[in-house]
């Protein structure tokens, strides 16, 4: 947040729901990043491939987002909100994929976790874009 209060222009979204939507998103993209890792090292990994061919797309789509989020001049509303639509897509696929393994796999149990705050808050902001 305290990156954003620099800008020195008008943003025109909530600073502070940004703030939470650009940690999620960074939060996402670690967790998915670890739990397809963690995945990777597990016994039944021939199991896990869809979770981690999620878990990838996830963070890749997450960080990607929380960059062009963190870039306001010339700011275009269409691609915040096409982004925004896209996160919380893949983050509810990760987040049921993972949830589907979190029985078994602490790890995917926290990623699952991640990805369904990250969809939610991705949905927040996403309301709140005119």
């Amino acid at each position: 947040m305290p990156m954003l209060e620099t800008y020195p222009a008008e943003i025109n979204l909530d600073r502070g729901k940004l703030a939470a939507a650009i940690d999620a998103l960074i939060a996402c993209a670690e967790a998915c990043t670890a739990c397809a890792d963690a995945c990777l090292s597990e016994e039944s990994v021939v199991d896990l491939t869809k979770c981690i061919r999620t878990n990838l797309d996830c963070a890749d789509v997450c960080a990607t987002t929380a960059r062009v989020l963190s870039r306001h001049t010339g700011y275009d509303a269409n691609i915040s909100r096409a982004l925004l639509d896209a996160c919380a897509m893949v983050c509810k696929s990760c987040g049921d994929e993972c949830g589907s393994h979190a029985e078994m796999h602490e790890h995917c149990r926290i990623c699952a976790d991640a990805c369904r705050a990250c969809e939610q808050t991705c949905r927040d902001l996403h309301s709140t874009i005119s």
